[in-house]
């Protein structure tokens, strides 16, 4: 539940049945060659459009897709995601080509029973990453509802976001939370707040300065805090460990000899790594004791003494939250590390241990290995995930319909 936001589950069909409802949904999601590659998030919208369809509305999805840099561009064109939801959906998808404007709204108006419509990439307009009310007054037009499913962009105050709330919101129309974004909350709320124990966090990834505020929130609720990633190369150097040519980030560490000396045996960080002169040299890879990175070496992925640790670590635990590979993942001679911590964590969600993995790179492994749905619950958010478990307001999450008001 979110607390003090109106939710879709609060609305009566009566309220749906017949009726455009507009869908903000997260299909910024990867191609290769002109076709969908990772429908993670295509298909986590589905439960919110089927409760919508059994209540007889009509929905009108808008999404971001790329980075066009406000106009339009081909390059970045989502149709071929409307091509991919065809494939997933047994309604009709119709794709409106315009973002808005009367060609967008004369084929909204002829949406029937049975289909939904998806606009184009909401970016290809200059308002959408400007938060412009007008643009979302125009788009609150095309609706008599507002729905929220986008967690992976509630952390952004963009028109098709905010703005579309709160002119739906003036009209005296309802902005709600869709059930893939109350489910979001839910999960990530519950892992932070109310974690089953021993609560257990793994951190990875390249950079600590992105995840200050997440450590900080983490350390008074985690019993253990486990670091790996290229993040890891600048807890070594505080210690005061030679780390080559692995990336550092030199500014932070005395953040990291703060953490070292505040949390003591909370923090737990790899024993051994794998090292190369670069990435591009896979076959150079080799294992070494975290105190015997070489000169001229990289720090790429965690070893195998490091994972037995993680894996014993999160094996009897009550709650794992997990955010940012162990290692560079992309490359095979980098990606055992995370792929080890993937498959123990699969095996302990099927023991009973609420695993949630925070979105972003993590979830792109998971999809790559095959065990996204063997997790408890995979966030389609990677920043909006961070910045709520920071303890920071999301704007689309703010611009909803107030409960007590409804």
């Amino acid at each position: 539940m979110i607390r003090g936001k109106l939710e879709l589950t609060d609305l009566a069909a009566d309220d749906l049945r017949g009726r455009p409802v507009l869908v903000r949904v997260d299909y910024n999601v990867p191609l290769d060659d002109g076709r969908v590659v990772d429908d993670l998030r295509i298909r986590a919208t589905l439960p919110t459009l089927e409760r919508l369809m059994e209540a007889g509305a009509r929905p009108v999805l808008l999404s971001h897709f790329g980075r066009p840099k406000g106009r339009p561009d081909p390059a970045f064109s989502i149709r071929p995601v409307a091509e991919h939801l065809t494939t997933l959906v047994p309604w009709r998808v119709r794709f409106v080509p315009g973002v808005v404007g009367p060609a967008a709204r004369v084929l909204v108006d002829q949406l029937v029973d049975g289909e939904l419509a998806l606009l184009e990439n909401t970016r290809f307009h200059p308002g959408e990453e400007a938060n412009d009310p007008e643009l979302g007054r125009q788009w609150a037009q095309l609706g008599e509802v507002f729905i929220n499913d986008a967690f992976g962009a509630a952390h952004r105050a963009h028109a098709s976001v905010v703005a579309v709330a709160e002119a739906m919101k003036a009209r005296g129309k309802p902005a709600v939370a869709g059930l893939l974004l109350a489910k979001e909350l839910t999960y990530l709320g519950d892992a932070l707040e109310r974690p089953r124990r021993p609560f257990v966090a793994v951190l990875g990834g390249a950079k600590i300065s992105g995840k200050i505020d997440v450590i900080e929130a983490l350390r008074p609720r985690v019993d253990r805090l486990l670091i790996g990633g290229a993040m890891a190369n600048t807890f070594f150097r505080a210690m005061g460990l030679a780390t080559g040519r692995s990336l550092v980030e030199e500014d932070r560490v005395p953040l990291a000899r703060r953490l070292l000396d505040e949390m003591g045996d909370q923090l737990v960080l790899p024993r051994d790594v794998v090292v190369a002169s670069d990435p591009d040299a896979e076959t150079s890879a080799r294992v070494v004791p975290r105190e015997a990175i070489p000169e001229d070496a990289m720090a790429l992925d965690v070893g195998p003494e490091t994972v037995a640790d993680f894996v014993a670590l999160t094996a009897n635990a009550g709650t794992v939250f997990w955010n940012g590979p162990l290692g560079m993942f992309e490359r095979p001679a980098f990606r055992a590390g995370t792929a080890g911590l993937a498959r123990a964590l699969a095996e302990a969600a099927a023991r009973g241990v609420v695993v949630v993995v925070g979105g972003g790179d993590s979830a792109a492994a998971l999809a790559e290995l095959g065990l996204v749905d063997r997790m408890t619950h995979v966030s389609t958010g990677g920043g909006a995930a961070l910045e709520f478990l920071e303890g920071k307001e999301l704007p689309g999450v703010a611009a909803l319909s107030d409960a007590a008001t409804a």
